[in-house]
């Protein structure tokens, strides 16, 4: 979870890899009609991620009723959002990947191809609630390398599925 431009996708992608599940790209469940307003510059309000929302939850039900495991690449940006996505399904952890506002706008700024600019950016970090104590988790810094990134959550999920605290 995290911020437009913060490595969802890179570090989703690896650490399902890694973890040997299914990859999927959370803003490939938004709707045409939001894919439409997000690339016309407007942000997304709460009715508007209201289908997107129950498209991620059906896929984390079916995989949790499949007991297979996954990793969703997706901004779950409220506490709201993230308790919805929890409910969904056994054992859902969150990755948030902290970023700076600056890098952040660096980096989108060099993007080609995305719908999410940097005008949208702004409308994040004002919607975004940082991952809480008391929700299943990691922080880590976004920009650190991948690999630093990397090892240490990964080693956090097989302590999460072991039921271990921290």
């Amino acid at each position: 979870m995290g911020v437009a431009a913060s490595g969802k996708t890179t570090i989703g992608r690896l650490l399902a890899q890694r973890l040997d599940v299914p990859f999927v790209e959370g803003d490939d469940f938004h709707p045409a009609a939001n894919i439409a307003k997000m690339t016309a510059g407007q942000a997304l309000d709460d009715a508007d991620r209201e289908p997107w929302l129950r498209s991620l939850t059906r896929w984390i039900r079916d995989t949790s009723c499949a007991h297979q495991g996954g990793v969703i690449s997706c901004s779950a940006l409220k506490r709201e959002y993230r308790d919805v996505l929890r409910a969904a399904g056994q054992g859902v952890w969150f990755l948030y990947l902290a970023l700076d506002e600056e890098t952040a706008h660096t980096r989108i700024a060099q993007r080609t191809g995305h719908f999410m600019t940097a005008r949208l950016l702004d409308s994040q970090f004002d919607a975004l609630e940082p991952l809480q104590a008391d929700e299943p988790g990691l922080t880590v810094d976004a920009t650190a390398g991948t690999d630093a990134i990397i090892s240490p959550v990964q080693a956090a999920v097989a302590r999460f599925e072991a039921g271990e605290p921290g």
